[in-house]
């Protein structure tokens, strides 16, 4: 207990970990400055085995949780998962811890831009992460008050934003917020990349639709427009109450999985519940969006724009 003791209000990884360490593709680049790719999983068994451990709990996304069902098939080591990802792209789990504290971050930054949209009369473009999920767009444009979402999982049209915009203004609302997934695309197109994966040794980065739509929609509308990118600001700072506290039934969830010896299990969110799921089900499927659930038909019925 004295490890984690006075972590709870701290965001961010305490261990010290990262996200661009996969054993079984590890990138590195050469002399030449190419990028190679090695499995390097025996190394990884290695020190497992000189460190004499039990087993591993991993906390992460889609990607670490792959990875750990991958060593628990190939190599026999004992793990349980708990999911942490601000993508809330986990499936057979509700939610996972730093979705909610990412969500109050970028409704905080809709609503500071609500206030320079109504003064100038501008359309506020807010770009926000999610990689091919639109779990924090939705939320965070129904909390708020967006007039259009435009998520990966629902293809835009230009003209159909134009039609949003043009709407608004002639209702005598000369302001409109738009909010995008990083992975939004339009209809026919692909996403926007700031870096490819095999240009780099991370998983690559998706980034510039927000300023690729208001350059369009702008130069269509008149309208006078500014783009702003949350970036990391949504990764950052305490976590909110809900965060915590699911973190730690997470965590309590998993100790007790240890000492139960159910590995190959990841604990989940389940109707308000804590449960133990098959590791291999959770990483099986990127949980996205549904384009005809509950959150699209509650953000359509109050006036709110899908671009489609």
């Amino acid at each position: 207990m004295e490890d984690v003791k006075g972590i709870l209000q701290r965001g961010g990884t305490i261990l010290g970990t990262s996200n661009r360490g996969n054993p079984f593709e590890f990138k590195s680049r050469n002399d030449r400055g190419e990028i190679e790719v090695r499995d390097r999983s025996a190394e990884l068994l290695e020190n497992y085995r000189r460190l004499r451990l039990d087993g591993l709990i991993v906390v992460g996304g889609d990607g670490s949780l792959k990875i750990a069902d991958r060593l628990m098939r190939e190599y026999g080591i004992p793990v349980v998962g708990v999911p942490k990802t601000i993508d809330n792209d986990i499936s057979a789990t509700e939610y996972t811890f730093g979705f909610d504290t990412a969500v109050c971050t970028a409704t905080e930054a809709l609503d500071k831009l609500h206030t320079t949209a109504e003064s100038h009369h501008r359309a506020m473009y807010l770009e926000v992460m999610g990689r091919n999920a639109g779990w924090i767009a939705i939320h965070a444009g129904l909390a708020g008050g967006a007039d259009v979402i435009l998520i990966p999982e629902i293809p835009f049209r230009f003209e159909k934003v134009c039609e949003k915009i043009e709407e608004r203004v002639a209702m005598g609302r000369n302001f409109s917020i738009v909010i995008v997934a990083e992975g939004a695309k339009p209809a026919g197109g692909t996403e926007i990349w700031k870096e490819r994966a095999e240009d780099s040794l991370g998983g690559g980065r998706l980034g510039g639709i927000a300023e690729f739509v208001c350059s369009e929609v702008a130069r269509i509308t008149r309208q006078e427009s500014r783009v702003t990118v949350l970036g990391h600001l949504q990764r950052g700072g305490s976590p909110t109450p809900f965060d915590r506290a699911l973190a730690t039934r997470f965590g309590s969830t998993a100790a007790h999985l240890v000492a139960e010896k159910r590995f190959g299990t990841m604990a989940a969110l389940q109707c308000n519940e804590i449960a133990a799921v098959p590791l291999a089900k959770a990483v099986g499927n990127v949980k996205t969006v549904p384009p005809d659930g509950e959150l699209v038909r509650i953000a359509r019925s109050i006036g709110i724009a899908f671009g489609d």
